[in-house]
């Protein structure tokens, strides 16, 4: 067996050096891959290490396996697929090798050299680094076009970050090959060009750094310091806990001395640091569930010092050009665990948000006061923050929902999103199809966020809301170019209704769940075109089902209704770009849903509606049977009207709230009405 992924075949992996972070990384590897057969391999130079890593996974394995997070097969296979060795020939048939050691650059260039002369020509070499550029780390390699870097955060096998990091000859290929598989592999990849300490420490080290100054200028204590900090910036715990957490003391204190003259004289390790070190004593920190209550004043000198050095630290990066915005606002938000920096200074406004970073620059001799968040504050406009990324595969443009967080799931404006960039898609001559996904392996869109739908506040609000929810299918419905719908995942609610707005759909081969209208359980009518198109695509009586009781299809079911073209066993957003292109040249037709009116002469089947609210089960079938009498435009619209009085029943708020304050698995007690 082997894990095979576009032109990857990996069928045994290295990790080197079980330290701190080696052996998380080798865990990490192994869920993912030991269902393929893969092996892992960690090599340390010190048996005890050897010993150390194995233990820590066993326990984690263990402790997983008490949960329920992993079946008792397949813990046994994780633990199966894991060996531990002294013996660095043990990596020569590894396809990839992932360089754990201590954050020393002749140790790093001594372990490539030897990984060099061991492992094939075409093996991937990647440093996990966390600070240092790759092109010092991979100087003396003769082939430096398979090594890059990819850096893990705490805790490796669950923290989603990884940072791609290419040096100057790195192959491009290679990086993009390696940002997939990640994110085949159940990761969130940023991409990030080289500078020390890449685009996501500086901000957790210049925090710490932040947040020992403001105890070393008498704001308040480190517990008091930590405890404030977390609040204003939504941390999920405190600098310095982190730094406990971690064991990040003793690189911190290098790596911002690093910094004063790699990134900009304000950093630099503080007399904070330089004492703990030599003490060698953890932080004093809130204990678990420990409430830290400090005067109001006290709280907000703390907290406005930590926001502006946090805006500050955020826009330098933004400014150096290494990473994108969308970029650096996901990898700190799920990297460090925090309120996202640049959605954050749209929240309190942009102006403010200046305001802030230059009272702490003026406090502090060489904080930078950053030039994209002056031009922004002079715009006068929140940052716009992507989260409908493109890039385009020759002549096709690949179109993808990146909100990992939530599942992909749609709101305003992810729609508004959509609109933009169908429309440039449509006016770009390049460009002569189009492929709509999901980011991530789990979900191509988990369906309209509820937070969104809870908004909703008269029947007018549904209406306008339903409508503005159609705009980005139909734009795709009428593109005049070929869309496929790669489902890179389940496909839920507003999801579905996108995807069945595409020329056709892919699926990925094996899911148990592909495609859902569970709006029925929520208590909600579907709003954005599932109650006219599914008809149209899979016929009455099986649609008719899905939106009046929430029923899924899975993969193969979806193909077998019609509603999917086919189950790619493979990368299917690959497919996908081939059936989009092959359309394009006219060797494949490939029909959307018809825009005539359906001849219904029959009532809707009955079905059992179980805990289902009654009231907007009878605005689903008027939806349904009203709507499909008339051309596709008109039934759209009628549906927006059945959404809008669906928003003024009890019914709706019940499923809603109930939502929100129990999640998706609660069966609302409905009123019907």
């Amino acid at each position: 067996m082997s894990f095979r992924f576009r032109n990857l075949r990996l069928d045994h992996v290295g990790v080197v050096g079980s330290g701190q972070i080696g052996p998380d990384i080798a865990l990490h590897l192994a869920r993912s891959l030991a269902p393929a057969g893969v092996r892992v391999t960690v090599v340390d130079v010190a048996a005890d290490a050897l010993a150390r890593g194995r233990a820590r996974i066993e326990q984690k394995v263990g402790r997983d396996r008490e949960k329920g997070a992993l079946a008792p097969a397949a813990a046994d296979a994780v633990l199966g697929a894991l060996s531990f060795t002294t013996d660095y020939g043990a990596l020569a048939d590894a396809g990839l090798v992932i360089e754990a050691a201590t954050e020393n650059l002749d140790v790093k260039r001594r372990i490539f050299a030897q990984l060099e002369r061991l492992c094939a020509p075409d093996a991937i070499l990647a440093s996990n680094s966390s600070h240092i550029e790759p092109s010092l780390i991979f100087r003396d390699l003769a082939h430096r076009a398979r090594a890059l870097v990819i850096h893990y955060f705490f805790p490796a096998e669950r923290n989603p970050i990884v940072e791609i990091v290419s040096g100057p000859d790195t192959s491009a290929a290679l990086a993009g090959t390696v940002m997939a598989l990640y994110e085949e592999i159940g990761k969130v990849p940023i991409r990030v060009g080289s500078r020390y300490g890449y685009a996501v420490n500086p901000v957790f080290e210049g925090l710490f750094l932040a947040a020992a100054l403001a105890v070393e200028e008498g704001l308040g204590t480190v517990k008091e310091v930590d405890a404030a900090a977390r609040r204003a910036l939504g941390l999920g715990v405190g600098p310095f806990t982190a730094m406990n957490l971690t064991g990040g003391n003793p690189i911190t204190h290098h790596a911002l001395d690093e910094m004063t003259t790699r990134i900009g004289p304000w950093f630099r390790s503080p007399r904070l640091m330089r004492d703990a070190m030599a003490a060698g004593t953890p932080w004093e920190v809130p204990k678990r569930d420990e409430k830290v209550e400090l005067p109001p004043e006290r709280e907000r000198r703390i907290a406005d010092a930590m926001i502006g050095a946090y805006f500050g630290l955020s826009g330098e990066i933004l400014d150096s050009g290494i990473v994108t915005l969308a970029d650096l606002e996901l990898g700190v938000e799920m990297g460090l665990v925090m309120k996202p920096p640049f959605r954050f200074m749209n929240e309190i406004g942009v102006g403010r948000a200046l305001e802030l970073v230059r009272a702490y620059a003026a406090a502090h001799e060489g904080f930078p006061v950053p030039a994209c968040l002056q031009r922004q504050a002079g715009a006068g406009t929140p940052f716009a923050i992507d989260c409908v990324l493109r890039h385009d595969d020759g002549d096709v443009a690949v179109l993808t929902i990146r909100r990992p967080q939530v599942l992909n799931a749609l709101n305003d404006d992810v729609y508004a999103q959509l609109v933009r960039r169908f429309t440039e898609v449509r006016d770009d001559p390049g460009i002569a199809a189009a492929v709509l996904t999901g980011f991530g392996t789990r979900a191509f869109v988990s369906g309209a966020d509820v937070n969104f739908l809870g908004a909703i506040g008269s029947p007018a609000e549904g209406v306008a809301t339903s409508e503005r929810s159609k705009l980005a299918g139909n734009l795709i419905e009428r593109l005049g170019k070929p869309v496929v719908c790669a489902l890179n995942g389940f496909a839920l609610g507003g999801g579905s209704e996108l995807a069945l707005c595409c020329s056709a759909r892919l699926v990925r081969k094996g899911l148990p769940l592909a495609i859902s209208q569970p709006e029925s359980n929520l208590g909600i009518v579907p709003g954005a075109g599932a109650t006219q198109r599914l008809p149209r695509m899979v016929g009455l009586e099986l649609a008719a089902e899905m939106l009046r009781t929430g029923r899924a299809l899975s993969g193969r079911q979806a193909v077998e209704s019609g509603l999917v073209r086919e189950e790619v066993d493979g990368d299917v957003v690959t497919a996908a770009v081939e059936l989009a292109r092959a359309a394009a040249r006219g060797d494949v037709a490939l029909e959307g849903a018809s825009p005539a009116p359906l001849a219904l002469d029959v009532a809707l089947p009955d079905v059992d509606l179980g805990f289902r609210s009654r009231a907007i089960d009878a605005l689903i079938t008027r939806a349904i049977v009203e709507g499909c009498r008339r051309p596709l435009a008109d039934g759209l619209r009628f549906e927006s009207e059945m959404f809008g009085e669906c928003c003024a029943t009890e019914d709706m708020r019940i499923g809603v709230r109930t939502f929100q304050e129990k999640g998706p698995r609660a069966q609302p007690v409905f009123v019907h009405r």
